[in-house]
């Protein structure tokens, strides 16, 4: 703390990113990092790129990127926007979209980077409770019959950390019942079981739809994000971007998205993988006595009625297994496990076993 930091960093509590220990032998299931690597036609761009064009300010529109995602999913170049990672996306979209006089409507338990930049940007914010079985009920999202209504809403989908996944009707509900607000659907883990919102663009004004790199296309290094909106939104975003950093790509990472959006076979093999292991995953944690939340995402949710969540992840951790802990309400007792590799996996079960049936643990 210093007497020189303005009023707005003294309020802030940031976000707490997934720790990224140097630990020698370790089976880091904390952060939803793919577990296998990126295009290999993606590193060849970017080995490419390594040349003496470096010297030169990349393209500050990212046209061919924007080209290529917009064929992707059947919008024009003009509905798409890029910028360094999905949080920068967010970060603008919080900015140029979401702050209103009437409060942002997000749900209780969601991504954590949400709150950070209410409190950034100054917006109020209306949390809403998901139901007992964490689901997101879209009802809930639909203005009051009172007259209460939304200035804006977001949600990501499927949620994190719990990884349950509302249905594209469901989303659609939401969207329609709130022409007068913004609906920004955050799709990090979409491509891990659902089914995108970006074909409802076209049909709708107020509709925003934000993806990322770093999941499923493995490239959480290179920290690419784009949104998907029709033209007005997409212009509210180009008008923040451009007073706030021209250039949020580099040459490498252009190169480097461009090339990954190009190997379908290589992005939809990987997610597979994922997908069938997760499945695996989810019965061992069940054989295992374990509560685990349906996903639709990289990760599984899940937590034991005899052992403290907090108490697991710090047996893990000795074992040199590493997850990710939340000390939130309503979620303390769950542990949110990535699907890494089947070896992993398999090292987080053989761990679990030997905490659950021989560690004593103090019940909840």
């Amino acid at each position: 703390m210093s007497r020189y930091w303005s009023a707005v960093v003294h309020g802030l509590t940031p976000y707490v990113p997934g720790e990224q220990p140097q630990i020698a032998n370790l089976v880091k299931l904390n952060t939803n990092e793919h577990p296998y690597g990126p295009s290999p036609l993606a590193l060849a761009a970017m080995r490419a790129a390594a040349d003496e064009g470096l010297r030169l300010y990349p393209d500050p529109n990212a046209a061919a990127l924007k080209a290529a995602l917009a064929q992707r999913h059947g919008l024009l170049p003009e509905q798409v926007f890029v910028g360094n990672g999905s949080d920068e996306v967010l970060a603008h979209a919080f900015m140029a979209l979401l702050k209103h006089e009437r409060p942002l409507w997000l749900p209780d338990i969601s991504y954590s980077f949400y709150p950070v930049y209410c409190r950034l940007y100054g917006l109020s914010a209306c949390t809403i409770a998901l139901r007992p079985d964490f689901s997101l009920a879209p009802d809930d999202y639909l203005p009051h019959p009172g007259g209460e209504r939304a200035g804006a809403i977001i949600f990501a989908n499927p949620n994190a950390p719990t990884g349950r996944l509302l249905a594209l009707d469901g989303v659609e509900r939401i969207v329609a019942g709130n022409p007068d607000a913004v609906v920004l659907v955050d799709e990090a883990y979409i491509d891990f079981g659902g089914q995108s919102a970006a074909e409802l663009v076209p049909k709708y004004p107020n509709l925003l739809v934000v993806q990322t790199f770093s999941k499923s296309r493995a490239l959480a290094g290179l920290r690419v994000g784009y949104a998907l909106g029709q033209a007005p939104l997409i212009e509210a975003l180009e008008r923040v971007k451009n007073s706030f950093n021209s250039y949020p790509l580099g040459r490498l990472a252009l190169a480097g998205a461009l090339a990954s959006v190009a190997d379908e076979a290589h992005f939809g093999a990987n997610c597979q993988r994922v997908i069938d292991t997760r499945a695996w995953l989810n019965d061992q944690l069940e054989a295992l006595g374990f509560e685990v939340l349906p996903s639709a995402a990289n990760f599984v949710f899940a937590r034991h009625p005899a052992h403290r969540g907090a108490d697991l992840a710090a047996a893990l951790r000795q074992r040199a297994v590493l997850v990710r802990h939340f000390a939130a309400p309503r979620i303390d007792a769950f542990l949110r496990i990535t699907v890494g590799t089947p070896e992993q996996c398999a090292a987080l079960v053989a761990a679990l076993t030997e905490v659950v049936e021989r560690v004593a643990v103090q019940p909840t």
